[in-house]
């Protein structure tokens, strides 16, 4: 029990990581000693366990089902995440008060993260041969088109969202790669805090008689963001991995590339929410951009470095 609450409160770190722009879960979980072991249960999740269910009806069906999940390191998967969904949950409301009561600060302390973000994975990153140096050029530019071309005022494409979630599920398993940070550059990332904050007040709602069609209209979009990263996890973590393996500094300075190219949004959102740029509210930015680059920095010091960058071996 205790081994369960450990990993459960692991993941609430790790969840907490996950919801902020620039700070990866993965870099938590390196710091917290269950990296590898996180890495290995992804890669043994295997679909086909799907079709023992049938025998589930004997005694023997449900003990090789069992047996079978506890393989996967299953139950490790799901105690870590209700952690990372609890502090999703609750660091969500608190997020999206945030960018009604101070837009300008937190998007100064977003650039700082995403910025320090990229300044710590390019130093680790040799981009050195002009096929790496393009990789880097190509992440900058696209990302500084497409960012925020998903800007929403209430409604989203299913399909976005599917597909952003599977991307946001696949960086957040990387140290140093913020799969929030994706989700800002899509211009997705108030809209699901909105959604979710919207989703648990009606699943709360329904205990005091609310109604469940509350329940179903913000549902819908977080069940198919669920279930982008449900089949990114089984999928695109691995290309992902695999990019990273055939070559590691192209597909590291792709991503760099991608946090360069994504500081425009942060520039854009606080300009846009700010009519009246007054020296306390200058100072308060640059202070809170100072604390996401310290933040990222110390997160980065404590894991000493990023050892998924290191070459495999021949």
């Amino acid at each position: 029990m205790r081994e369960w609450l450990s990993i459960y409160l692991k993941g609430i770190c790790m969840g907490a990581a996950d919801i902020v722009p620039g700070v990866s879960g993965g870099t938590i979980a390196l710091i917290a000693g269950i990296y590898d072991r996180l890495i290995a249960a992804i890669a043994a999740l295997d679909p086909r366990v799907l079709a023992t269910i049938p025998g589930l009806t004997s005694a023997e069906g449900r003990t090789r089902f069992r047996e079978r999940l506890v393989e996967m390191d299953v139950p490790f998967l799901l105690v870590l995440g209700a952690g990372i969904g609890t502090a999703v949950v609750l660091m969500a409301q608190v997020i999206e008060a945030a960018f009604e009561a101070y837009p300008a600060v937190l998007n100064g302390f977003f650039f700082g993260l995403i910025a320090a973000s990229a300044v710590v994975i390019y130093r680790v990153t040799d981009v050195d041969t002009p096929g790496r140096i393009g990789a880097l050029t190509a992440g900058a530019v696209i990302a500084f088109v497409v960012t925020g071309v998903a800007e929403t005022d209430g409604q989203t494409s299913l399909v976005l969202l599917f597909v952003a979630g599977s991307i946001a599920i696949s960086a957040m398993v990387l140290p140093g790669i913020s799969g929030s940070a994706f989700l800002y550059i899509f211009g997705l990332y108030q809209y699901l805090l909105g959604v979710l904050g919207d989703f648990t007040d009606a699943l709360l709602g329904l205990a005091g008689g609310g109604s469940v069609d509350a329940v179903v209209e913000p549902g819908i979009p977080v069940v198919v963001f669920l279930a982008g990263a449900t089949v990114g996890l089984l999928t695109m973590a691995r290309l992902v991995k695999r990019a990273l393996e055939r070559n590691r500094m192209a597909t590291l300075g792709f991503l760099v590339g991608l946090m360069i190219g994504a500081l425009r949004m942060p520039v854009e959102q606080a300009a846009a929410a700010t009519e009246v740029w007054t020296p306390g509210l200058i100072a308060a930015v640059v202070a809170a951009t100072l604390v996401g680059i310290v933040v990222v920095l110390g997160f980065d010091y404590y894991t000493d470095s990023l050892d998924y960058t290191e070459e495999a071996p021949a």
